[in-house]
């Protein structure tokens, strides 16, 4: 029997049974990519997220919303917040932001009998630049926000990085900018950084920071079909199923937590599909994926198979 939550001292507590029965927060996609099938498959195998921590790379957050006050098993949702922008620790929206608060939720929600793929890891919610919707002359303060990640991944336990933003332009090659050495350093660290492709049904170039060497670029498929749409191009990594491609991206992270303790957990030797750990997993992705074919661009992508990848692993 599911426990109540409980109120004590204005935040949310939630026990361990809350999870037992879990919902998708996005539904048909989540069927779609197999996930709820995975969460039945392994629940008394897998943890779904519990130890890792999921950086938020976005604008902010309205850090009074309750699904990120929420502890779980003792605890917190929400593990750190920082302002990369202002440098302080406040990270609240401020000017035109508004897509941090709500971008966790495909990877991380776990609240009033709504789950996110890896439903029991930690978030840190970092402002990286003002809007979502941003420009490449972003690139000092995403730099900035890329740095803290790699200073604090022991600290916080970080594996994984949503990097949100999109630049809504048609980026048929990288744009070099102040991120890449960040994001090589990272990818080196073994953690996973990942970017929508962008919404704009582009087919020759996707959207900045999604474009860079050394970051996932993913896009998406119609839930509850196998047709690829929105921003597309041969740097894109993997499709998703999803409404718009920043939660294609949101779910993979996820997903990617729940493969990285499927690896960690069989004792996989990953070496053999690529040569850090990220690299391994998206090859995993791949080779598990369905072959999607897209007449647009004459691509043949692969599609999320969240169940595939971890039967690969570990059965």
């Amino acid at each position: 029997m599911k426990s109540p939550l409980i109120i004590i001292l204005g935040v949310l507590f939630v026990s361990a049974s809350f999870a037992a029965n879990p919902k998708p927060v996005q539904s048909p996609g989540f069927e779609h990519a197999r996930i709820t099938e995975a969460w039945a498959e392994f629940a008394d195998v897998l943890t779904f997220g519990r130890g890792q921590t999921l950086a938020l790379l976005d604008d902010g957050c309205k850090p009074e919303m309750p699904q990120w006050k929420v502890v779980i098993d003792g605890k917190p949702k929400t593990r750190v917040r920082y302002d990369a922008v202002d440098g302080d620790d406040d990270a609240k929206h401020e000017g035109r932001g508004y897509h941090g608060s709500t971008i966790g939720n495909p990877s991380s929600l776990n609240y009033k009998g709504q789950h996110g793929v890896a439903f029991n890891n930690q978030i840190a919610i970092v402002r990286s630049l003002e809007c979502c919707h941003c420009k490449v002359s972003d690139g000092p303060p995403l730099a900035r926000a890329l740095q803290w990640v790699i200073d604090h991944h022991k600290e916080y336990q970080i594996t994984t990085v949503n990097l949100s933003p999109v630049d809504d332009k048609e980026h048929a090659e990288p744009v070099p900018t102040d991120i890449d050495a960040k994001l090589a350093q990272l990818r080196k660290l073994g953690i996973w950084v990942s970017a929508p492709a962008g919404n704009h049904h582009f087919t020759k170039g996707i959207s900045w920071p999604a474009s860079q060497p050394n970051c996932f670029a993913i896009g998406a498929v119609r839930p509850g079909k196998d047709e690829v749409y929105l921003d597309r191009h041969k740097k894109v990594e993997l499709v998703v199923p999803a409404a718009a491609t920043s939660s294609s991206n949101a779910i993979v992270c996820g997903a990617s937590m729940l493969l990285r303790e499927a690896i960690e957990k069989s004792n996989y030797k990953w070496g053999k599909d690529g040569a850090n750990l990220p690299e391994a997993m998206m090859a995993i992705f791949q080779e598990t994926g369905k072959a999607v074919e897209d007449p647009a661009t004459g691509q043949t992508f692969r599609r999320l198979d969240v169940m595939a990848a971890l039967q690969h692993v570990l059965k």
